[in-house]
């Protein structure tokens, strides 16, 4: 689905944070070593970046991802971070929605390999070690060869940046009408022969198609990191398929023990993030509950 979307997407913002209650079969699933984070974009309080930082830790946030390029201030990051120590394991590309790197036109194409040039050297500044990308968009005026070629040729252009910072280009499953199978997935990666391209697998995006549990087995040690979010298909059937995000984690059909089952089997371990409606501190609390019953944290 569209990132900047999802989150005006669904949901109505809790008015308290409740305990989550886990029902029983979670309990026979694998524990994984995982590390909590979420979108900064999803932080929706007042205070200063620091306030925000100093908030996610104390309510169990291990990391949160930024976006880049930003008007954000780096170094205010830099220091909210060394204050809290609160971790930024990413940074999000913003620049491959509005200038895709499949679009017919070379100077677009080749903006978005500057956005994401700066987005990786920002990684760097940050400590973290992916930057999400999303590689291309499929539509009527771009077909689906032409998107899967024109992505290719521009990553490559990305991966000496990607070597010279030592921050990993990361894949996306996003709804692009784009590398909608796993075993395509798989082969768009290892076609570039190179360890610095892998895959942020996004468990909820997959649901409207597939079952997130398959595409796990099929990417295996190519995921680099975890998106988390729920999705209902009675909603997409009944409602419209947007409609579907607008479930509350662990209450869609993501179906989490078997997808822990599936991390446990590849040796997943390392952050998942949260990507769901943000809000106060109540509600980001409510979702930092919800993930520690998704992976048996409490």
């Amino acid at each position: 689905m569209l990132r900047r979307d999802f989150i005006k997407i669904s949901g109505t913002t809790l008015a308290s944070a409740p305990l989550v209650s886990v029902p029983l079969y979670f309990n026979s699933a694998p524990k994984l070593n995982i590390k909590k984070c979420l979108k900064y974009s999803m932080v929706d309080a007042p205070g200063s970046v620091v306030d925000h930082f100093r908030m996610l830790k104390e309510i169990g946030f291990d990391g949160v991802e930024m976006d880049s390029p930003s008007d954000i201030d780096i170094d205010e990051v830099l220091e909210a971070k060394a204050e809290t120590g609160l971790e930024i394991p990413g940074v999000i590309n913003s620049a491959h929605w509005k200038m895709p790197l499949s679009d017919p036109d070379a100077s677009v194409r080749a903006k978005c390999v500057e956005a994401s040039k700066t987005a990786l050297q920002d990684c760097k500044r940050y400590g973290g070690t992916t930057m999400l990308l999303v590689p291309g968009v499929v539509n009527d005026k771009i077909s689906y060869t032409d998107a899967y070629r024109r992505s290719q040729e521009e990553i490559q252009k990305l991966l000496p940046v990607a070597e010279e910072t030592g921050v990993k280009i990361a894949i996306e499953n996003v709804w692009n009408n784009m590398l909608i199978s796993p075993l395509e997935a798989a082969r768009f990666i290892d076609e570039f022969e190179n360890p610095m391209i892998g895959w942020y697998f996004d468990v909820g995006n997959i649901v409207r198609y597939g079952w997130p549990e398959h595409w796990i087995e099929a990417l295996g040690d190519r995921i680099m990191k975890l998106d988390i979010k729920e999705y209902s298909r009675k909603k997409q059937q009944d409602e419209g398929i947007w409609k579907g995000f607008d479930v509350e984690l662990m209450e869609g059909d993501c179906n989490w023990p078997e997808v822990n089952k599936a991390l446990d089997k590849i040796g997943y371990e390392g952050w998942a993030s949260a990507e769901v409606k943000g809000g106060g501190r109540e509600r980001l609390q409510f979702i930092s509950q919800k993930m520690d019953a998704i992976f048996g944290l409490a």
